[in-house]
């Protein structure tokens, strides 16, 4: 869990840093900022998306995905615990909402590909590595955040412990069917969302990301099958 730890801190010194530089941002600054965050956003799915090898078994994870994260409603879930923490520690950060920071940060800390592999390696190897180098990136993605969605980004380091920890403490169960082929088609699938996440942040689309989340982790099950 130390890659993990790091992260969460990451996060936090990052976010909070970005709350006081927030205080000497236009508004315009900070939207010129968030939009070219977005960009970066989807430059990082795209490149993370074409390492995948089979359009099927992406295809099939994401319509599973979605139909497992409607029933389950996780979309809706995020934004009730995005809501509570509103309700909880004040209306509005800076013109946005607490909610819409937390939940916009949460998804881009926790659905790449970076996530998904670095998390893995360290639950199965020790190699915090990777996590490591994550934990810089995300360092710098939530000042950025901050400084333009406020206060609910330094919350998303919650989501980041639970969601990212989770991963790597299960890893262990896992590792049996982990192998190459399976790791980079999860890569693929996380990265297609951070593209769809990119869109959203960019407000070209309302895509429910969240409930895209099981789709990561069904390559598992389908390179079993084939």
């Amino acid at each position: 869990m130390l890659g993990t730890w790091v992260n969460v801190a990451a996060v936090l010194i990052g976010g909070s840093i970005g709350l006081l530089i927030q205080k000497g941002l236009s508004q315009r600054l900070a939207d010129t900022l968030m939009k070219g965050l977005a960009l970066c956003t989807i430059t990082i799915g795209i490149s993370g998306a074409l390492g995948g090898s089979d359009t099927l078994k992406l295809i099939l994870s994401v319509v599973i995905g979605a139909l497992l994260g409607e029933l389950l409603d996780l979309d809706g879930k995020i934004q009730r615990l995005g809501a509570w923490v509103e309700r909880r520690f004040s209306k509005e950060a800076g013109g946005v909402s607490i909610a819409e920071g937390f939940v916009t940060a949460s998804l881009m800390f926790c659905v790449g590909a970076m996530t998904i592999v670095g998390s893995l390696q360290s639950g199965l190897t020790g190699d915090h590595q990777m996590l490591f180098t994550k934990s810089m990136l995300d360092f710098v993605s939530s000042m950025i955040f901050a400084s333009s969605l406020g206060l609910g980004v330094l919350f998303a380091a919650g989501f980041v412990l639970v969601f990212q920890g989770g991963v790597t403490m299960l890893a262990g169960l896992a590792a049996p069917f982990l192998g190459d082929a399976v790791i980079a088609e999860m890569t693929c699938v996380g990265s297609v969302l951070i593209i769809g996440l990119g869109l959203n942040m960019l407000g070209l689309t309302k895509l429910k990301v969240m409930n895209y989340l099981p789709a990561i982790f069904l390559p598992i099950v389908l390179c079993l099958l084939w």
